[in-house]
């Protein structure tokens, strides 16, 4: 994934208690991680939906690259290998849902809309002295409102020799602005089997996934509140309203309006993006 901060701490996913113990539907928590953290490839038994408030949460699957900003979350289905990294201090939460007793099925890691009233009900669900009855109210309407983004926000690593060297380069820099013709040089293969392997590999050209790189390493830098004018600057723009532009191609809303939702967001609950000149 991204560079590892050096003060991030590696961590081993818990156990999780399976269903045949916790007597519930769905078990929800939350930690704030002191420290980058990032969770060693793992799997669950049961279903899981993790998202955070005031940072961002990377996680890898396969040859795939997920963000998760505020407003949103991530459904990993029972016993698919991820790992995952979240930033200094975000808050992060996670429900896990017993497979058997889930109404619906995911076929892969899916983007979730994370309502107010998906998060609230499942703050709810996160007390342990609920009565059954209650609980199985919560965990009812949590079925209904819970559903697919329309955004399903993925960067697809090529996986191919050829050009994986590419990849690797602007995940440890997005801010490398290296051309085509230059990277066929530094490689020693032609401008054009780069451009076919990025085609084949990521349905897009080279352009347009460097574009999207960029897009997803933004969200993480807005997300921890650094401005427009840095973030253009990290991510190698000559200018914030270029940093702009691209934002908008990638994810169809400027960057401020992305983040709109995190104005709705409770007391306590930075919005780092509002406000910010050129959003």
């Amino acid at each position: 994934m991204w560079r590892r901060e050096t003060s991030t701490v590696v961590r081993r996913a818990a156990v999780h208690p399976g269903q045949t113990v916790a007597p519930f539907v769905i078990l929800a928590e939350s930690q704030v991680p002191s420290v980058p953290t990032e969770w060693a490839p793992h799997s669950h038994q049961l279903h899981e939906l993790v998202w955070v408030r005031g940072g961002t949460l990377t996680s890898r699957v396969e040859d795939r690259v997920f963000t998760v900003s505020e407003g949103y979350g991530l459904w990993m289905p029972a016993g698919v290998v991820h790992g995952g990294r979240t930033t200094a201090g975000v808050r992060f939460h996670d429900a896990f849902f017993a497979p058997d007793r889930t109404p619906f099925t995911f076929e892969g890691p899916t983007a979730i809309t994370m309502t107010p009233v998906l998060e609230s009900l499942l703050a709810h669900l996160a007390r342990t002295d609920l009565e059954a009855a209650a609980r199985a109210r919560a965990e009812a309407v949590v079925f209904d409102v819970l559903q697919p983004s329309e955004r399903q926000f993925a960067l697809q690593l090529p996986g191919d020799s050829r050009i994986d060297a590419i990849a690797e380069a602007l995940l440890d820099d997005p801010a490398d602005c290296r051309s085509l013709d230059e990277w066929a040089r530094t490689l020693g293969i032609s401008d054009r089997t780069i451009a076919r392997a990025f085609r084949q590999a990521t349905g897009l050209s080279f352009a347009q996934w460097r574009q999207m790189l960029r897009a997803h390493r933004a969200l993480a830098l807005l997300s921890e509140g650094f401005d427009v004018q840095t973030v253009s600057d990290v991510l190698g723009y000559a200018q914030p309203s270029t940093f702009i532009a691209a934002f908008r191609r990638v994810m169809g809303v400027t960057p401020g309006a992305f983040f709109v939702a995190a104005d709705e967001t409770p007391d306590g609950v930075r919005n780092p993006v509002s406000g910010v000149r050129n959003s």
